[in-house]
């Protein structure tokens, strides 16, 4: 099986290793929190402290590049609020040049739907240029992780709002008075899909892509918020009155066309208990 370095083992990054590691998959993982390296052992993989940003110097780099040099795979899954504004890419550029000089033959990036504007229409992957001078952090950022010369192959995951066990949406809102956007709908994704996706693009070697991954269920936020709460018992949002749509959909249908998964939670009314 390849082995699959996992570059940020956070919320989702510790659950995508420990599918790989149920399917056979050497796992390489690295945290940036010391009190995770034990946890990471237990669980079967090899763990590895690493911090990225201004102090990451030339011992870290020839780490990292040593890491990659194990590897088939690399799952880059650092979240921009990780970085400085503005900083995304310049936080990730060190990362990039590891993977050129470890030779490694696949990326995968994960990257968010918060790429898009924000404006009342469907969003496709094509709505938003991944290039390394486009206006967006994350954008440049993804730039850098799509090869110009064939060096590695890549795929690159937008996610959806991240939801389920630890990450309830009920409490995202609760108890907040008059909000905005009550006509926007939700572009949510549970954890179990956002894991089912990522390992299905590995095992199917489905590279050199783009992907939006989101529940097909697109609840308006007047509505949805207020279900959420309640279901955890919490006073519910409220919203202000609005007559015209706002807010963008996203359209996952090119990853349902192109990954063999099946989703588990489209209906993310019907994924609550699973929060």
């Amino acid at each position: 099986m390849p082995t699959v370095v996992l570059l940020g083992c956070g919320w989702l990054g510790t659950a995508l290793a420990q599918h790989l590691l149920a399917t056979g998959y050497p796992v390489v993982g690295t945290t940036t929190t010391p009190a995770q390296l034990p946890v990471l052992t237990e669980m079967g993989v090899q763990p590895h402290l690493l911090q990225l940003g201004t102090d990451f110097g030339p011992p870290a780099y020839d780490q990292l590049t040593d890491l990659l040099r194990t590897a088939d795979v690399l799952v880059l899954n650092v979240p921009p609020r990780t970085a400085a504004a503005g900083g995304y890419p310049a936080l990730l550029r060190p990362v990039h040049r590891a993977v050129a000089a470890a030779g490694i033959s696949r990326v995968l990036f994960v990257s968010s739907t918060g790429v898009y504007p924000d404006e009342p229409r469907t969003m496709r992957e094509a709505d938003a240029y991944s290039n390394r001078d486009a206006a967006s952090d994350v954008l440049r950022a993804e730039g850098h992780f799509v090869p110009r010369y064939g060096q590695w192959r890549s795929t690159v995951v937008r996610l959806g709002g991240l939801i389920g066990p630890g990450r309830a949406p009920g409490r995202f809102l609760a108890g907040r008075q008059e909000l905005a956007q009550g006509n926007a709908p939700v572009n949510l994704l549970h954890l179990t899909d956002a894991v089912g996706v990522l390992a299905a693009i590995i095992q199917h070697d489905t590279w050199g892509h783009t992907f939006n991954v989101a529940a097909a269920g697109h609840p308006l936020r007047r509505d949805f918020y207020p279900a959420a709460a309640h279901y955890l018992g919490l006073v519910p949002p409220t919203f202000r009155p609005e007559t015209s749509p706002t807010g963008k959909t996203i359209d996952s249908s090119l990853v349902r066309e192109k990954v063999p998964y099946v989703f588990q939670h489209d209906d993310v009314l019907g994924a609550l208990p699973y929060c």
